[in-house]
């Protein structure tokens, strides 16, 4: 009998690359997404080859605890999210009702659907903060700088409620930057998507400040490995998934520029409001925990999102 899992966020970016994994490793699985953002074409794939049903709804929908119950999954995967920093500013109070409110109707239908986990997306670095020692570690203070920041900081105290009152077992995963096929360029934080697409396109991206911010860059297809892990180790943690290396925007750009063949410098801007100058996190205890760690070689990542985006961004695009 196979294992079942709810996917939330399922038809986004990296929902539909764990989607993927899950429907490889013999999961049926139920994706919950109100296509906001996601697309159905990422799911193309994994439709073909297993059980991949899906429901389009916001999490934030009564009815979500009646889906759950029906389904029955065995793990929640919990990625749907306004994941946009900017938004968050302008409109705190929707980004709170999604991203908080949202939350515990999961963890709700988790609870009511009898679910054994709840593995949730939460953000390496938005909720650090600007301030914090590098590599941040899970033991880092968390001071987020922003409003979604701070709903995934909150949420943090809801989970651990919800395994003490119902016993519900959960793993957060704090989430470097993800890069990779069916990133889309027009979101917040996706550099790695818009410089691709700009060269390929043969327009000069732009840089806001002097590009010596830095990241920490994860390969998509190494994210959702640490999902899928995640569904049968750690127990109540927060775990890092980062590749604990700083690369700054400038040498990202070169990267692309070598693999992409294109010749022209970057256009530089003014920063942007409130930018973290440094971010990097320390993926030891998901080492440990989950044996995992970032697989893909920056370079490597670089390639494939390259090939994709150069492939026309077929709907298939797999992981690598």
């Amino acid at each position: 009998m196979s294992r079942k899992a709810m996917v939330t966020g399922g038809a986004g970016f990296v929902g539909s690359h764990l989607v993927d994994l899950l429907v490889d490793g013999g999961w049926e699985v139920q994706v919950v997404d109100d296509l906001s953002s996601g697309r159905m074409e990422h799911l193309a794939a994994a439709r073909r080859r297993g059980k991949v049903a899906v429901l389009v709804m916001d999490i934030r929908a009564p009815e979500l605890g009646d889906a759950a119950a029906r389904f029955a999954p065995e793990v929640i995967f919990h990625l749907a999210a306004q994941s946009k920093v900017r938004p968050s500013v302008d409109d705190p109070l929707k980004d709170a009702s999604i991203n908080v409110l949202g939350t515990v109707n999961v963890l709700l239908a988790a609870v009511r659907s009898e679910a054994r986990r709840v593995v949730f997306a939460s953000s390496g670095g938005a909720i650090y903060g600007g301030g914090a020692r590098l590599p941040a570690t899970e033991r880092t203070a968390r001071h987020p700088e922003s409003p979604y920041g701070i709903t995934k900081k909150i949420v943090e105290d809801y989970f651990r409620w919800f395994r003490e009152a119902y016993g519900l077992e959960y793993v957060l995963l704090a989430m470097a930057n993800i890069y990779g096929p069916r990133q889309d360029p027009g979101l917040e934080g996706g550099v790695t998507a818009i410089f691709a697409k700009a060269m390929l396109e043969g327009r000069r991206p732009v840089i806001f400040g002097d590009g010596s911010q830095t990241r920490d860059y994860v390969y998509v297809g190494d994210a959702a490995d640490a999902f899928a892990r995640a569904a049968d180790r750690g127990r109540g943690v927060l775990l890092n998934i980062g590749s604990g290396r700083e690369t700054s925007v400038l040498a990202l750009y070169e990267m692309l520029a070598q693999i992409t063949g294109f010749p022209m410098r970057p256009e530089f801007t003014d920063p942007k409001p409130g930018d973290i100058a440094r971010s990097v996190i320390d993926p030891g205890r998901a080492a440990k925990v989950l044996g995992w760690e970032a697989w893909t070689p920056l370079e490597e990542g670089l390639r494939r999102t390259v090939e994709w985006y150069r492939g026309g961004a077929t709907a298939g695009g797999g992981t690598g």
